[in-house]
Parts: C-alpha cells; structure tokens; sequence
C-alpha cells in the first residue's frame, strides 16, 4: 500500500467526530478541515475537548462515532497510510533524555518508516530547519527548553507528514526561544497543514491563518484571522485631555451610548460610526476637550474569545433551565 498522499489541498478532513467518557462527553459533533499552507489555531478552555480532538485525529485514541480522513486516507480503515501522514508533539514532548540528537532523530525516523538510504538526508533537513544544526551530538538532557522544543518538532516532521499538530509547543519559553519557534511554525505552513493548540492567544494571532474554538466538546466559532482583523467596527473609542467622567461626557453626546473605559478613554456605539465620529469631533471642538485619539473599536481575540465562551454558557444555561 502507498503512502503517497492523493492530490488536493485538504489535508486533514473531520466529520462529525464524537468520544464519550462514562456520561461525558468530551467530543460531540466536531467538524473541521485544514489545507495544506495554513496554520489553524484550536483554542478552548480547559477541559473543552482540545486534547481529546488531538488524541483522535493523532490516531491515539478511537472516536464513539465519526470519521478522520488524514490526507485522503481513513483514520480507521487505512491506518498505516493515514498516521504516516501525521507529525505530533505534544504538550509533554517524547524525548530521551539520555539519547544525543542525532541518535534520537535517527531512531524516530527508523519509527516512521524513513528508508535508511534517506537518514542522513532527513536529519540534515530537519535540524537545518529546525535551528539544530551544529547540536547532533548533544545529549537531550543538557539542551535548554527551547531546543528540546525545537527537537521534538524535528521528530514531527522528520518522515515529512502532511499534518503538523502541535499541542503548546512555546509554554515555558523565554521570550527569545517563542520568537523563534512561532517563525518555525509559520516555515511549517508553507509545505505542511498545522494544527496549533495553544492558550496563548497573542500566539494564535502572531501564526494562525484560521481560528475555531471548541467549548464543551462542541466547535461554537470558526473563522479566518484576516476576516477577523477586518471585521467592521460597531463601536469607536476616543481618548481627551480634559477631565470629564463619564455623565459629563453623555451630556455632550446626546442619543449616544457612552462606556468609560480605563485610561480616561470612552467608548461610543448607537450609530453608524460615521455619525459616531461626526458628533465626537465636534463636541470635542465645542468643549475644547483636546482630542488625542478616535479609532475603531476592533474586538481582540481574547474579547471575542471570552464573548463566545460567555454566550455558550449563558445558552446552556437557559436550555437546562427551561428542560
């Protein structure tokens, strides 16, 4: 049986996966895709069905219901062709401690079926790309954190697997050692299809093409990250020299709504933002409250995230409520 992939641009396709423990339901009616070229970010609170997803789609543990295809291949029925497809580092990444690096990637790629004529090559290849060149014959014990980072994704991408799955691959790093593993996972991107699982949200926005949020074992939001940096403002917030609080400001402002925020800045919504802008700029003209700033209000992903979670509940709430 081949382990070439068929062509397409879908790489890792999810439908409808579900895995119970006893009465719980970890997973429920999960589906997604991920295309060669993109990072997708899995984010979700704790316990909310993140790493039970990775188990399955990794091939570590079987699904109550549902199907995985990993680069065309069944999970399930074409298990060998589907899982030589598929990098994984997890959170705790598998490493010997007392191994060198050439002598533990060496035997990965042994694991993952890598032909011994092509070894040599592979090893080149990953620690080149992974910032190890120069440290084969270095014990594992004695690298800082950040490298053994990066050798635990070299032994992921080693026998060259369409899907990169990543589960807190930067937690516990300097600042440096993060820098440098996000610009490996968006190198990744380029000839692989990579799942991240982080709850680092600046990271999801730094690497991610796409983000979806699991809660509860269900997905309750998916969207692209360009779409979310574009999406249209209903809001504006200004900033003023002047020491105004807030009712002295809606008096100013009437027919808008008025929130003071922290910093001695004030959110405005109720209007179309034209409009909005319009009566800021010439209340603040009239008053003379010296006005710094007027920008868009642009929910970040930790607003939009915490909105969500946030809803889902007060909906579970409400269903169990009136049950």
């Amino acid at each position: 049986m081949t382990n070439t992939p068929p062509s397409g641009d879908i790489l890792l396709r999810v439908e409808h996966l579900s895995r119970s423990f006893g009465p719980l339901a970890a997973v429920e009616d999960v589906n997604f895709e991920l295309h060669r070229g993109e990072v997708l970010g899995l984010l979700g609170p704790n316990g909310a069905g993140k790493s039970t997803t990775m188990r399955i789609i990794s091939g570590n543990l079987a699904p109550d219901a549902g199907r995985v295809r990993v680069a065309g291949f069944d999970l399930i029925g074409e298990a060998r062709s589907a899982k030589a497809q598929i990098g994984y580092l997890p959170e705790q990444p598998p490493l010997y401690q007392d191994m060198t690096v050439d002598e533990f990637l060496n035997y990965v790629a042994r694991l993952n079926g890598v032909p011994k004529s092509g070894r040599r090559e592979a090893l080149t290849r990953v620690k080149e790309r992974c910032g190890l060149r120069g440290a084969g014959n270095q014990l594992i014990g004695r690298l800082s954190k950040g490298f053994r980072q990066r050798v635990g994704i070299a032994q992921a991408i080693i026998h060259q697997p369409g899907v990169v799955i990543l589960d807190e691959p930067t937690v516990g790093l300097d600042p440096i050692q993060i820098q440098a593993i996000r610009s490996l996972i968006r190198d990744l991107s380029h000839e692989h299809g990579v799942i991240l699982s982080t709850h680092i949200l600046p990271e999801v926005e730094a690497v991610c093409d796409r983000v979806q949020f699991i809660h509860k074992g269900r997905m309750v939001f998916a969207e692209s990250m360009d779409r979310l940096r574009h999406a249209s403002a209903t809001s504006l917030v200004f900033v003023i020299a002047a020491t105004f609080d807030v009712e002295a400001v809606r008096k100013c402002l009437d027919g808008i709504q008025v929130d003071a925020l922290e910093g001695g800045q004030f959110r405005v919504s109720g209007k179309p933002l034209p409009e909005l802008a319009r009566q800021v700029v010439a209340a603040a003209s009239t008053g003379d409250w010296g006005l710094f700033e007027l920008r868009a209000d642009q929910p970040s992903l930790e607003q939009l995230f915490t909105n969500v979670v946030c809803r889902e509940d007060a909906e579970t709430g409400m269903d169990k409520a009136g049950s």
